[in-house]
């Protein structure tokens, strides 16, 4: 029992000088919290804001020191690298602004507490410290263009291993790798860096590396067969002909491998030139078939197949043959070349005869007939497919002195005046005649603005490019294909085709005048006034009436039409004096006028008798 109450006594003393222990610790905890609290007004010692120490400051100091250190730093350029490079930057150029209010209410946390806690607090940050990084932002246009800047002076696109001919020699040339600036990083670097308060530092900016894909190891397969290709000659034969290509030509011929591209090619501008000149040599150009029609014959003149060049199989077989360790002979490759229009298909579009022909003569200067043939070589041989249209403007084209075409006279605004391609019209009323009497159907016709008189009444056309057109359908079943010639006499066009035949009758117009015609008055400073000269007699107005009716083979009616034309009358041009008349010259009292016989006076004049003829008596006499 003894014992047992001895041992109770123990552990309590031990309990009891534990909790002492404990309570003593805990006070002394305390006081060395509550000694190293400090003010809570106050900053803890050991916290930066933006690299600057604002330990022990209350938060308005601290916020006017930043204030002032970052107004203070705003020009001061920070250097940032990247290798050798340097780029100095300032925080003024960027906008770049910390929001010194935020970053100082998280340096007030890190010292904040109630009593010894907040002395445990300050004491950790005297003693390891806290950087505190501010909020930033930055002008972002203005960021964006330094960073592009930036990428301009520091991006370097990596250099593939490649080889090089130096004469007949190859070489291979190591690659480089390259290195690209970090948009999206270095804008998060630089704005921070620039956001920090101290300077005299360099700051590297983040970098990508653009690594190379070949290197010179992958092309020495590569080098091996550009320097057997440059070994020796290459023979090129087309059956008994052959060209024989010297080292120096396949030199030029040869592609090296760049551009991450490890094999050899025959290509490049010197290669295509080369190809050029043999495709002058060896080729021959397929020939369409021909269809070709005079005096109502029609004859297809068959198609020729031609050699083309086939130029990649040819570059193969000369590659093949400068790499081959055996013979260097290589074959040139050749394929038929197919006409656009076989024979066949000459005899598919049904032409047979002639559908209609139309002539008009000559007429005008040398220049006006020189563009009536101009006009029938660019027509002669349209082809117009069933149910296709034919537009005189789409086959003839502009008419300009590039083209072949010379000033003449042309109508504009209802009077004569000089233009290039005068006369042009009279090939488009001859085709629209020719249209008539094929009997097709005619979709655009301009009436000339004057009658011209050496054109069948209202049957004329003009055209103009590109607004005023002649155009007509081809409503048979069988192509169309517009012949036109001529010769010294004047100008023709034919229409050849097929299908089932028509017949077409025309009315014969005539002329009635509509109204007076205008009248131009002309001053003109030689003619005195009141005098009045007609220098052209100009027309009246007038219009015309025909009509045409197309039938079908079986006598159906295909077109039954009315063409009414209207013709402006030309100027009736009248010269009228404007020219002064003479004065007569003023009297003088008293002097007489020497070219009457008795002066200035009014009164008869006296007969001078020495001047008056006495006639013969017998004269006188009944």
């Amino acid at each position: 029992m003894r014992v047992g109450a001895a041992r109770r006594r123990s552990a309590g003393a031990i309990a009891r000088g534990i909790l002492v222990t404990g309570l003593l610790v805990a006070v002394l905890a305390a006081l060395v919290g509550l000694a190293f609290a400090g003010s809570a007004a106050r900053l803890a010692e050991g916290v930066s804001v933006a690299g600057v120490d604002v330990g022990g400051l209350t938060r308005a100091e601290a916020l006017r020191l930043l204030a002032n250190r970052a107004a203070a730093v705003a020009k001061e350029p920070i250097v940032f690298t990247v290798g050798d490079q340097q780029f100095p930057i300032k925080a003024s150029s960027l906008g770049v602004e910390a929001d010194w209010g935020v970053a100082l209410d998280s340096a007030v946390n890190e010292g904040e507490g109630f009593g010894p806690v907040r002395g445990y607090k300050r004491l950790q940050t005297r003693f390891f410290g806290a950087e505190i990084s501010p909020p930033v932002q930055a002008y972002t246009a203005a960021l964006e263009y330094k960073l592009a800047g930036l990428a301009r002076e520091i991006d370097r696109a990596h250099v593939e291993a490649k080889l090089e001919r130096r004469g007949l020699s190859i070489v291979a040339v190591p690659g480089q790798t390259g290195v690209r600036l970090d948009r999206e990083a270095a804008a998060d670097v630089v704005v921070r860096a620039l956001a920090r308060l101290d300077r005299g530092r360099q700051v590297p900016l983040p970098v990508v590396v653009d690594p190379i894909q070949v290197t010179t190891e992958e092309l020495a397969a590569a080098a091996r067969d550009a320097r057997a290709a440059l070994s020796a000659p290459v023979r090129l034969t087309y059956g008994p002909t052959s060209w024989r290509l010297p080292r120096w030509r396949i030199a030029k011929l040869l592609s090296l491998p760049q551009n991450g591209a490890a094999g050899l090619a025959i290509a490049g501008p010197d290669a295509d030139a080369w190809f050029a000149n043999l495709r002058k040599t060896v080729e021959r150009k397929p020939e369409d078939a021909q269809i070709l029609a005079s005096s109502g014959v029609v004859r297809i003149v068959p198609a020729k197949d031609g050699l083309a060049l086939d130029v990649p199989a040819t570059a193969k077989a000369i590659l093949a043959a400068a790499t081959s360790p055996g013979g260097r002979n290589a074959t040139l490759v050749m394929n038929t070349a197919e006409p656009e229009r076989t024979t066949a298909e000459a005899k598919a579009m049904g032409i047979e005869r002639r559908l209609s022909s139309y002539t008009t003569l000559n007429a005008g200067t040398s220049d006006r007939i020189n563009n009536l043939r101009r006009a029938i070589d660019l027509l002669n041989g349209a082809l117009v497919a069933p149910g296709g249209t034919f537009s005189f403007n789409g086959r003839v084209g502009e008419r300009t002195i590039e083209r072949g075409f010379r000033p003449a006279p042309v109508i504009i605004r209802d009077e004569y005046e000089e233009d290039v391609g005068g006369g042009v019209s009279q090939v488009g009323t001859t085709v629209f005649n020719a249209a008539w009497e094929a009997g097709v159907k005619i979709l655009e016709r301009n009436p000339h603005s004057l009658y011209i008189s050496r054109y069948q009444l209202g049957r004329d056309a003009t055209v103009n490019y590109p607004d005023l057109d002649l155009r007509f359908l081809n409503d048979t079943p069988s192509w169309i294909l517009v012949a036109a010639s001529w010769d010294s006499a004047g100008i023709t066009v034919s229409l050849y085709g097929g299908g089932p035949e028509r017949r077409v009758e025309s009315s014969e117009g005539t002329i009635r005048t509509t109204g007076p015609g205008p009248v131009r008055r002309v001053p003109d400073a030689t003619l005195e006034k009141g005098t009045e000269i007609v220098e052209e007699e100009g027309s009246d107005a007038s219009a015309t009436t025909v009509t045409r009716t197309v039938y079908g083979e079986d006598g159906t009616v295909l077109h039954d039409e009315t063409w009414n034309t209207s013709y402006r009358g030309e100027y009736r041009i009248i010269r009228y004096g404007t020219k002064p008349k003479p004065k007569e010259p003023k009297k003088e009292p008293g002097k007489k006028d020497p070219k009457k016989p008795g002066g200035d006076t009014d009164e008869p004049p006296v007969e001078d008798p020495a001047a008056t003829t006495t006639a013969p008596a017998s004269a006188a006499r009944p």
